[in-house]
Parts: structure tokens; C-alpha cells; sequence
């Protein structure tokens, strides 16, 4: 498959082949710096009063955490953190996104994997990654997990879907507990 990143490649390598001077050493934004930086000046107007993004090293704005603040739902009040990494081949590829703080959700692994259709290349339902997809889009995505997208039937984490199946009570005390435990600010 020919990316827009093979092809500025190759084009640079003709350049730097027929160029007479010297080549210059600085270091050119990438296509997906050039995104990024356009979508996080567009961010603030869209975001969520319970979203935050916050970038620990400005120099990699391809790293950064968002944090979800639930005010509704099983998880309100809780404090929740995912780790984005946005690859070279954004956007034609998804970030890798990772839930930081431990949770009981049938949508998020112990192990932080996270369960929502936007991040994967081909999803069933149609509704995958699309290069016409946006950071903006998946904090929505990641806080919709917490308001209106759970997936009891299709989970990520089968024993906490078994559970609110099985005794909706105890899965709420199973989040209650991992909520005191790992979620509080």
C-alpha cells in the first residue's frame, strides 16, 4: 500500500538526488506533526468540560495522556487516565491509545487495553478508523465508554460483563471498589 508518508519520502530522496548543495540537516515536521498540531488548537473548542489532554513533553506532541472525569454513570467521579501514542502513519493509521488507571469495565482490560471501534483499522460495524477521524473523536469516543457506549454483549472484559449480567448489584460494588481503590483524585 502507498502512504502520503512512502510517497513525501521518495520525493525527498529525488530532491536530495538532484539537490547541487548542500543537504539541509533541519528537521522537517512530519505529516502527522503537521495534523497533530492542527488538531490540538481545535481541540479546546470541542472538548468536554470532563476531558482534559495533557502533554507531559511538548516537544512529542505525539504523546499524550487524556483524562476522562465522568459526572454521570457507573464510573462518575472517578478519575481516569489512558496514554495516546500517535504513530508516523497517522492518520491513516489509529493511535494507540492505553487506559492508565485500573478499572472494572466490560469495555477496558485489567491490563488497560481498551475495547471501542474507532480504534481499530476494520471494525464489523463500519464504524473503524477512517483517516477523516480525529483525536477529537477518540476522547469522545473514550468518554462515551464511560456514559452511553458500554457493551455488555460484545466485551473486553468478560468476567466484569458476566457479572452485570449475572448480579448488577455486585458489578456496581465492583466498580465501587476499583473506583476507591485506583480512581480517586
Amino acid at each position: 500500500m502507498i502512504t502520503l508518508k512512502k510517497k513525501l519520502q521518495e520525493a525527498e530522496a529525488k530532491k536530495g538526488n538532484n539537490s547541487l548543495g548542500p543537504q539541509s540537516s533541519d528537521r522537517r515536521a512530519t505529516v502527522r506533526d503537521k495534523l497533530l498540531t492542527k488538531e490540538i488548537a481545535e481541540i479546546g473548542d470541542h472538548l468536554n468540560s470532563n476531558c482534559q489532554v495533557d502533554f507531559e513533553n511538548p516537544d512529542k506532541i505525539y504523546e499524550f495522556t487524556v483524562i476522562i472525569k465522568p459526572d454521570e454513570g457507573w464510573w462518575k467521579g472517578g478519575v481516569f487516565r489512558f496514554s495516546v501514542f500517535v504513530s508516523e502513519d497517522y492518520n491513516i493509521q489509529p493511535p494507540l491509545v492505553k487506559c492508565i488507571t485500573r478499572l472494572w469495565h466490560p469495555n477496558i482490560s485489567l491490563d488497560g487495553n481498551v475495547c471501542l471501534s474507532i480504534l481499530r483499522d476494520h471494525s464489523l460495524d463500519g464504524s473503524g478508523w477512517a483517516p477523516t477521524r480525529s483525536i477529537k473523536d477518540v476522547i469522545w469516543g473514550l468518554y462515551s465508554l464511560f456514559i452511553d457506549l458500554v457493551d455488555f454483549d460484545d466485551p473486553l472484559n468478560i468476567e466484569a460483563a458476566d457479572e452485570y449480567k449475572r448480579n448488577p448489584k455486585q458489578f456496581k460494588q465492583s466498580v465501587d471498589t476499583y473506583l476507591y481503590r485506583y480512581a480517586k483524585q
